[in-house]
């Protein structure tokens, strides 16, 4: 499956992009799917080719997160949408299917940080940086293993892999997580869940040209609507 322009303009891209595929350009990406070689290998723009700008990038999901993205098309559209990044006004919504039962709605607040003894992965660690999400339940599945809980993450900072930190961190760890929900869990998980579960579904920010507030959203993909679907069915 390809990455799906949404919406376009003579500012910006917003693409859905499928799970499998890497986001930025890496040493290491030489056989792998590239949201950024893609869209500049199929679309003109002036900031198509830009390194310094990785063409117009401007934040990233995880390989396994399916969901949206923005990508600028000009350099003042790049400064103003990651300007907009930093001082925390884009509001952003993850979907997660999670292990056990959660709070109906809780905040996570917790300083992350590159692992010492695990440089590919990040975790919870003092002298981290600030970190900062939101939650709330929005469906229990009763089940083995105490079941699942599917949530709507809203995190208010952008560190990287902050919510799958976040869900280990209050003893919740995201269904088929093969860094943070242990190597057996994740192991049985793809039994029934193929991915990790977790897809960006709703994006809202300041528009960088006109000044308008935008927002998109993206179903739930469904390779990870059928995992819900099969729980469901199990439940009655």
């Amino acid at each position: 499956m390809e990455p799906k322009v949404i919406f376009q303009d003579d500012s910006l891209f917003v693409v859905d992009k499928p799970a499998g595929w890497i986001t930025n350009e890496a040493d290491t990406t030489t056989t792998q799917p590239v949201l950024q070689s893609w869209i500049r290998n199929n679309f003109d723009y002036p900031l198509k080719g830009n390194e310094e700008c990785r063409d117009g990038i401007v934040h990233r999901l995880d390989k396994e997160t399916s969901g949206l993205l923005i990508v600028a098309k000009t350099k003042e559209a790049f400064e103003k949408l990651q300007s907009e990044f930093k001082s925390r006004q884009v509001q952003k919504t993850y979907v997660a299917l999670l292990h056990g039962r959660v709070e109906p709605e809780g905040k996570i607040e917790a300083t992350v940080g590159r692992l010492p003894w695990r440089r590919d992965r990040f975790g919870v660690l003092p002298g981290g940086r600030a970190s900062v999400s939101e939650y709330k339940l929005i469906e229990f599945y009763p089940g083995e293993r105490g079941g699942y809980s599917l949530v709507e993450f809203h995190p208010k900072t952008g560190r990287t892999h902050q919510i799958r930190i976040h869900a280990k961190h209050i003893g919740h760890a995201i269904v088929s997580d093969e860094f943070y929900a242990g190597r057996k869990t994740a192991r049985n998980d793809r039994k029934f869940c193929p991915r990790l579960f977790l897809h960006a579904g709703a994006i809202k920010f300041t528009h960088p040209t006109n000044g308008k507030v935008i927002e998109f959203k993206s179903d739930l993909p469904d390779d990870l609507g059928g995992v819900l679907n099969n729980l469901r069915k199990n439940r009655v």
